[in-house]
Order: structure tokens, then sequence, then C-alpha cells
């Protein structure tokens, strides 16, 4: 089959490679898939440049986690009405050598989720990491109904689905910052209340004069490192910081301001959602997307032998939206 592959870690130009790997075939509770798209994440070009330090994993690494394609084979005690069915996929480069940046796939088959006929694949392949991600931070530790809160870079790939959610889930007021005026836009069409373009815009005072002075209930945060302190500014006393990302692996608070105001923080990693947690999801986005409540925010669709400018697109940090990798199945419809 066709895949792109590392073998050791760096740039994209340096290690990425194309050719030909043997199909895999499922085991025991397992399926495969034929994948028609391959969503690419910033953890996936963080994990093939080693900026975490850890090294490879295996010997050669197939990337990326999230994938959408169709169900070709099951292993035995799968059933086989599982064949021919529309799935989506999490975690397929979460611990394994074998991502989606591939023709096919094999994984436990609780990790290939129905994908409704409605749903295009290429917004499948967003929904393990950026999907998920942004509804256990809007649905998770309470929830958001009746609620202010403001989503940190509203019109990125978690963030502009974090807003949806909001949203949709009963935030009484919904604020988006952002770094462009189209950026604005972007998160305003989702269904924020406002934004506050945090280049040009004082974000801690705009938030105080949007709230009435009252302050937020919640911070969905994409970069706590750099975002900390101005959250615990803006929380009104009781609220909480979701945190989901940092751009430095290290911070720091200062205790007093935290526990004066009784905030909580609540850090979480999608790859590691409980099952409990990660069925509630599921769950949630497919009754929104039955309901077809959802906007699937796709910046670029390229081909798989462009992987090498796909990592770089992303690693940019330009994108307004997901980038996704077109497979030759996807090509043949």
């Amino acid at each position: 089959m066709k895949a792109a592959f590392y073998t050791r870690t760096g740039a994209a130009r340096e290690v990425l490679q194309l050719g030909d790997l043997p199909e895999p075939e499922p085991g025991p509770g397992e399926v495969k898939v034929r994948l028609h798209w391959s969503g690419v994440n910033p953890t996936d070009v963080k994990s093939r440049a080693d900026l975490r330090g850890r090294g490879m994993p295996f010997p050669s690494v197939t990337p990326h986690s999230d994938g959408a394609g169709v169900i070709e084979a099951v292993g035995s005690g799968v059933p086989v009405e599982r064949l021919g069915r529309r799935v989506w996929v999490w975690n397929a480069a979460w611990g394994r050598p074998d991502g989606t940046a591939a023709e096919c796939t094999v994984l436990p088959t609780a990790q290939a989720v129905e994908l409704p006929d409605g749903v295009p694949k290429e917004a499948g392949a967003c929904f393990g990491i950026p999907a998920l991600t942004a509804l256990h931070a809007v649905r998770g530790y309470g929830g958001v109904a009746g609620q202010r809160v403001l989503v940190a870079g509203g019109a990125g790939a978690v963030g502009h689905y974090a807003v949806q959610f909001a949203r949709l889930l009963g935030a009484r007021q919904l604020i988006a910052s952002v770094s462009s005026a189209h950026k604005a836009q972007v998160a305003l069409a989702a269904g924020a209340h406002a934004t506050i373009n945090y280049r040009d815009e004082p974000l801690a005072a705009r938030v105080a004069e949007l709230t009435g002075g009252e302050g937020l209930d919640r911070v969905i945060e994409v970069d706590v490192a750099a975002n900390g302190l101005l959250d615990a500014e803006m929380l009104k006393p009781g609220g909480c910081a979701v945190v989901y990302g940092s751009g430095n692996a290290g911070f720091e608070f200062p205790f007093f301001p935290l526990i004066v105001k009784n905030l909580s923080w609540h850090f979480f990693i999608v790859y590691a959602l409980s099952v409990a947690d990660r069925a509630a999801a599921e769950a949630a986005l497919r009754g929104m997307l039955d309901d077809g409540l959802l906007q699937h925010p796709i910046a670029r669709r390229v081909d798989l032998h462009d992987i090498v400018a796909a990592h770089e697109a992303v690693e940019s940090g330009q994108l307004v939206g997901n980038l996704v990798v077109r497979l030759p199945a996807a090509q043949d419809r």
C-alpha cells in the first residue's frame, strides 16, 4: 500500500518518505479501514519533529492519528455488519506505529466510529482530535450552560469547533479571541457573540467591558503558558480554565491571585480521555451531526504526494481550519 512514513525524526523535508508498505490485516477485535482522508494535526508534526525530545517510538512511523474511510475487513469477534460502514478513526498513531497517512490502517474496532451518511469523509478526518478536544473542553467539568465563555483562538481547528459547541450547549455569552479581521468573521459565523483581536485590543479590558465587569465563568485555553496569567485576571471568582495546550513545556502561576478567587484549572489531552468521557463526547457529536448543526472548518486539501507541504503548512500556524490529506480511495470514488 502507498504510505508516508519516517524512520528518524527531524524536518519534514528531511525525514518524510513516500513508499510501499505491507498492507495490514485485522486481528481479533480489529477492523481494517480503507482510508479516504487523513487529518494532519499540530501534534502529528511535533511528533515527527521530536519537539519533546523523546526520540523514535518505533523503528518506522506512519503519522497522523485522525482519518476517515470505509471498513473493508474485520477480525474475529467483530460483527460482520461493520463491513462497508463509513467511519472516522481516532488515536491511530497514538502509541502505535501505523497512523492514517496510508491507504489503509488496522485498529481496534472501537476506534472506528460510524460516520453518518450526510457527513463528508474529509470532515470525519477532523473529529478525533479537533472536534473531540473542543467538545470535551465545552461539555466537561460541569459544562457551559448559562455561562460566560471565552474561547482562545476561536478560529483555529479546535477553537472553531469549540465556539460551535459552546453556542449549541447553552453558553450565555460567547467571546472568541482572534488575531485578524478574517478570523473574527470566521468565529462570528461559527456562533460567537463577540470577538476580540488580541493583537490590537487589550484582552482583559475588553472582556471586562463585554461582561459588564462580571468576568468569565470559563476560558477554553489553547496556550496556557502564554495566556494563563491573563486567564486568571479575566475569570470571575469561582471560574475555571479548561486547558488543552501549551506553547512551552513549563509555566508558573502566582499562588495568591488564584486562590483568593477560588479559581480552578482543568488540564486534559484528548488522546487519554476516559472510556466514559470519550463515549459521551462521541454520542454528543453524533447527535449534532445527525441534526446537521455543524460547520467543518477545512482550510486545505492536499494529496498524499504533497505530505511534506502538508506538514509545513500545519507547522506554519497560518491555516484557518484543518488540513486533510486525500488518499487514493477518495480519488477513485
